[in-house]
């Protein structure tokens, strides 16, 4: 019976342990300064500047996984990581800057130059748009 209880308060120890662990990789994960609609505008653009510039860092090394961590949480429920990987295919960009965020409220549009190689020619700059919101302090952004 003692060897039971043991054994149970090993178990729970365990998972204790692992939601501890869960909850500080969480944290770590969400390091951004939490803003709201009524954050003041140019701190507002500088957090969604700064997270849109943290999802291309990523996408240009490669690392679709952490891209798709910066999905709204609506993105995620709706495109799995694995159909994400199919469909975004790295290799091809070599440098994403972002050139402006502008928020309405809680919608914030983004404008990053990328710069990419296609088959027949090398350094192709151009500018796109994403959508992001802001949920719960946190900009995300909005996968079409």
């Amino acid at each position: 019976m003692q060897s039971q209880f043991y054994t149970l308060k090993s178990r729970v120890s365990g998972v204790v342990a692992l939601a501890v662990l869960a909850g500080l990789v969480a944290g770590c994960a969400g390091t951004s300064p939490r803003i709201t609609r009524d954050t003041p505008a140019e701190e507002k653009h500088k957090v969604v500047a700064d997270r849109a510039q943290e999802r291309w860092d990523a996408l240009v090394k490669g690392d679709v996984s952490t891209a798709y961590t910066y999905m709204s949480p609506g993105s995620r429920a709706s495109t799995s990581l694995e159909l994400y990987k199919a469909k975004v295919k790295p290799g091809m960009w070599r440098q994403a800057k972002v050139e402006r965020a502008a928020c309405e409220g809680e919608v914030c549009q983004v404008t990053i130059r990328i710069t990419y190689d296609a088959k027949r020619m090398k350094g192709i700059e151009t500018p796109i748009t994403e959508n992001w919101i802001i949920e719960n302090g946190t900009p995300w952004y909005v996968y079409r």
